[in-house]
């Protein structure tokens, strides 16, 4: 076939086809445009999923009269005009194709009003095909509906799925964008059914009630707020505790200059946030606002602008994971927080009024005492442990003395009245009961003392008396030995001794007989992955978590009444301590309310 030029009801559609997936982008395309616009509210209609329709309608600044017609031509846009303009953009949309890439494998109507006109314009497109505008009623902004989608591209329309799972698409997507702007009000109705409202957010606790009405209220009593600015960076949102986790990644929400994005390269900063505190195989809830300036980042590196890519990208990762690690390292136990397990099978409206239910606590202790174990101010934790941890040395604990406190008040775990068969703790509060479970939550105590009283010198290592050899690829042997320095600090030593060979002569002394090799290729890929700062403190705090693991006192241990009491003290000021470093809970709390719900009190 000899070189031409495609017509451009062709180009339209080819371009529909990197634009226009489903009902969803559609939809997404058109509410960006009417949050370009300015609006303040949008209505999103949909029958059968959005593929029978789709409308938009919103009190935006409205199209004036003569723009109309090039609102449907490609590369149309009123927010750019030069090179300078693209990369230092701020609107969400602003390539100018989504309007005729969806009026070429549709029937569009679009209708509009400036602020300043006496009445609107409206023009009908069907398959690409446009009608000459034509005065209609229209209060000041824009209306967009959209029917038939892929009425005439059948190769398209066979893959559009059920409507239920195309709404579903459809609301999801709605959804994150209505996180992202809080400033504005939505609308969804599906068949004529409300799906959801949500009213504009002025404030925190508006935007609390909003996500609440968005995710549900479980996600913000389980959350924990952050706000932190620095380097020119700003993020601010939602993080869920770790014992709120999810099977699955569908509570991710990332928004960077309002424009909300699925990154790989974000999600992955968060969840460096998470690590040493959930639970494997889980995955974090969150929604989160990242603030820059826009030349800081590329918002034209994806067609449908999912994705984005960052100037100094490192920076931007060190700073949304150390926000979030900052922000989880405060979940440890208090007084005004229920705790990391929430009583949700006592859960439901209490018959008693305030005034009935006046307890006595009848355990009282001082804040400190004599405890036998204390040892020139310190505890000595050796004492608790089995004979084989105890002669390798354990790390020992904060005295009681030091604990954080009033005298004349109850601490928030209380004070401990006795041991559960040998694996949990039961402690008094002022609130009702605590229970602990002793090995994880000593495992997290032992796991920050190591992490603070860590040395520049690294963990302890040993040497190997017959060295492990590993076969790798021969860019994995290269990138073994690019890294050899930065294994080492991490306790592994290794020499490359063949094109696809590597030999490991020395390893962390916590590390024992594990699968050398397989923590060896992980180290390689980290290390290339994410950066030699980040991958070694990694790689140190899994060899920390598996030295606590081990030195953390066992289950079926008893103790003394003075030990449970210095555990628990020391959780209170512990970071973290809400869950072991594998990502369980470490106790829970229990109310007189919630007893007493329990035990039908009061009915």
């Amino acid at each position: 076939m000899p070189i031409r030029l495609l017509p451009s009801h062709l180009v339209n559609q080819i371009a529909a086809g990197e634009v226009i997936e489903r009902p969803a982008s559609l939809a997404k395309e058109l509410v960006e445009n009417a949050l370009d616009a300015g609006a303040r509210r949008i209505e999103v209609n949909a029958e059968e999923g959005g593929i029978a329709l789709v409308s938009i309608r919103d009190d935006g600044a409205g199209i004036p009269s003569d723009e109309l017609p090039l609102a449907l031509e490609r590369h149309a846009t009123s927010k750019i005009a030069s090179l300078e303009d693209l990369e230092h953009v701020v609107s969400l949309g602003f390539r100018g194709e989504a309007l005729p890439s969806i009026a070429s494998v549709a029937r569009l109507r679009i209708a509009s009003r400036h602020g300043e006109s006496s009445h609107g314009m409206e023009i009908v497109a069907d398959g690409g095909h446009l009608s000459a505008p034509k005065p209609a009623p229209h209060p000041p902004g824009t209306s967009v509906e959209v029917r038939d989608l892929f009425y005439n591209v059948p190769a398209r329309r066979k893959f559009l799925r059920s409507p239920a799972t195309e709404f579903q698409h459809l609301e999801r997507t709605l959804v994150r964008i209505a996180l992202a702007r809080p400033n504005v009000a939505f609308l969804l109705t599906h068949n004529g059914r409300r799906t959801f409202a949500v009213e504009a957010a002025t404030d925190r606790a508006g935007e609390e009630r909003r996500i609440a009405g968005l995710l549900g209220r479980e996600f913000v009593d389980s959350a924990v707020h952050v706000e932190h600015m620095a380097l020119g960076l700003s993020l601010r949102g939602w993080v869920g505790l770790p014992t709120y986790n999810r099977a699955q990644p569908d509570e991710q929400y990332i928004v960077v200059n309002g424009r909300s994005v699925r990154d790989r390269f974000l999600a992955n900063a968060v969840r460096q946030g998470y690590r040493d505190v959930l639970f494997h195989g889980r995955h974090p809830a969150y929604v989160l606002s990242l603030d820059l300036d826009p030349a800081r980042v590329d918002a034209n590196a994806h067609p449908q602008k999912l994705e984005v890519r960052f100037r100094d990208a490192r920076t931007v990762h060190d700073f949304v994971r150390r926000t979030v690690e900052a922000a989880l390292a405060d979940t440890r136990p208090s007084a005004t927080v229920p705790g990391p397990i929430a009583s949700s099978a006592l859960a439901g409206p209490s018959t008693l009024a305030a005034a009935q239910t006046q307890h006595s606590p009848r355990y009282q202790s001082p804040m400190s005492f004599n405890a036998p174990e204390a040892i020139g101010g310190r505890v000595d934790w050796t004492r608790l442990l089995p004979p084989s941890v105890a002669d390798a040395g354990a790390p020992s604990a904060q005295s009681v003395a030091d604990a954080p406190g009033v005298p004349g008040t109850v601490p928030p775990l209380g004070y401990a009245v006795g041991q559960l068969h040998g694996i949990y703790i039961v402690a008094e509060t002022a609130e009702g009961l605590a229970l602990v479970d002793m090995h994880a939550a000593h495992e997290r105590v032992i796991y920050e003392q190591m992490k603070s009283d860590l040395t520049d010198g690294g963990p302890a290592r040993q040497a190997l008396l017959v060295p492990q050899v590993i076969d790798l690829s021969e860019s994995e042997a290269e990138q073994a030995q690019e890294q050899a320095a930065a294994l080492g600090e991490l306790g592994v030593v290794i020499d490359r001794i063949g094109p696809h060979r590597v030999a490991i002569r020395e390893v962390p002394v916590a590390f024992g007989n594990r699968d050398l090799g397989g923590l060896v290729r992980d180290a390689i890929r980290e290390l290339s992955e994410l950066g030699t700062t980040v991958a070694i403190e990694t790689f140190r705090e899994r060899a920390l978590a598996t030295m606590a693991c081990h030195a953390a006192v066992r289950a079926h241990r008893r103790l003394t009444l003075p030990e449970m009491n210095v555990l628990l003290r020391e959780m209170e000021h512990t970071d973290r301590a809400d869950q072991c470093n594998h990502g369980r809970p470490t106790w829970v709390r229990l109310t007189l309310e919630e007893l007493d719900r329990l035990f039908l009190r009061g009915r």
